[in-house]
């Protein structure tokens, strides 16, 4: 008796599909529109405050953002994607192909997983690019992964890759891709810049809603609580990476980039740390983004253009942003031995992330 048909779908964030301000708009609509990225209740208020408010506002200046960052092939977070899928599916050989999604965006969510129904695909392995959990990326696309294969691939069992912040392999691929660019670029100081969700959000995800911004040194405090907590793994990620990196204590910190007004978000935030370290003489920087796998809008356009510039301005002498792991060796190989232990039946048991965003499919 054959096996079942296995795959594996990689679903990231997503791109606009040009950089027509349309395009700009109706992708932000999408995306702030998501109830687990802007949380606003009643709905209605939460629709009315990004289609009345802020993706009529945004989208010109994103799109403006959009074209510094545009390849002639398009996004250049969709087109690493593909050639992160491509590559792996080299890897792994015909008997397994890998499929790519968007969460925001196209390909779509359905779309694909309607392809591999089709396909006739009994056995999925999700693995959304994501090393860290927050319910605004790595739960958002886990539960829409589900709501849509309920309706269009019911017949399809879907095991999910957990949140891989602290996995060996992982630092290992980081350490790998970033070495050569902390060896050829002299520096007296590492910043880790990381993805900004509201501080609410922590909270939110906190079931014990005792830990996490009341006990302590939360972070560094062991708790069930981490499983769920993005701050939490985001220290998690820095402090085995500079280990590995052998990076002395007091010459690397964490930041957090990317906020909305109208309430706390996690700090210190990027862009001020970029105007303090100057004048504390930490004058040659690099710069690393491990909250993201491929380089987007936020670190081509945020961290190498804006970012480098208002350093610079500050005072800074030399800066220099890390790419992210992209479709590099190191983290195909990561991803290849994912699929590898998953076919081979070492398959992990449900984390208290994925147990909840089961539960609210």
């Amino acid at each position: 008796m054959s096996s079942p048909k296995r795959a594996v779908l990689l679903v990231n964030l997503g791109s606009p599909d040009s950089t027509a301000v349309p395009d700009v708009r109706r992708y932000l609509s999408e995306f702030l529109g998501d109830e687990r990225v802007i949380d606003l209740r009643p709905r209605w208020a939460a629709w009315l405050l990004v289609n009345g408010i802020i993706a009529p506002t945004r989208a010109p200046k994103s799109a403006e953002a959009y074209k510094v960052v545009w390849q002639p092939e398009g996004s250049p977070l969709v087109i690493t994607s593909k050639s992160v899928q491509r590559k792996l599916a080299s890897e792994l050989g015909a008997e397994t192909p890998v499929y790519l999604a968007m969460r925001y965006g196209n390909p779509s969510i359905a779309s694909v997983l309607a392809a591999i129904a089709a396909d006739g695909v009994k056995e999925l392995l999700l693995i959304p690019q994501y090393p860290h959990y927050a319910m605004s990326s790595w739960e958002t696309v886990v539960v829409k992964v589900y709501e849509e294969a309920k309706l269009h691939a019911p017949a399809t069992r879907i095991t999910c890759v957990q949140p891989f912040y602290q996995d060996a392999d992982y630092i290992e691929a980081l350490y790998q891709v970033s070495q050569p660019h902390l060896e050829n670029n002299p520096h007296d100081y590492v910043l880790f810049s990381y993805h900004g969700i509201p501080e609410r959000h922590l909270r939110k995800a906190d079931a014990s809603h005792a830990h996490c911004g009341t006990t302590p040194d939360c972070c560094n405090s062991c708790s069930a609580a981490h499983s769920m907590c993005y701050k939490a793994q985001c220290v998690k990620t820095t402090q085995a990476f500079v280990k590995r990196a052998g990076i002395p204590d007091g010459k690397w910190s964490i930041s957090f980039q990317s906020r909305l007004a109208g309430e706390p978000w996690l700090s210190p935030f990027t862009d001020h740390e970029f105007e303090r370290l100057p004048k504390e003489g930490k004058k040659r920087l690099v710069v690393f983004t491990p909250a993201f796998v491929a380089d987007c809008l936020e670190t081509l356009e945020e961290i190498e253009g804006e970012g480098k510039e208002d350093y610079l301005h500050a005072g800074g002498e030399f800066f220099h942003h890390v790419p992210c792991l992209n479709d590099s060796p190191a983290y195909v190989g990561f991803l290849a031995d994912r699929v590898r232990a998953w076919a081979g039946g070492q398959s992990p048991s449900a984390t208290q992330a994925e147990q909840t965003a089961r539960t609210l499919v």
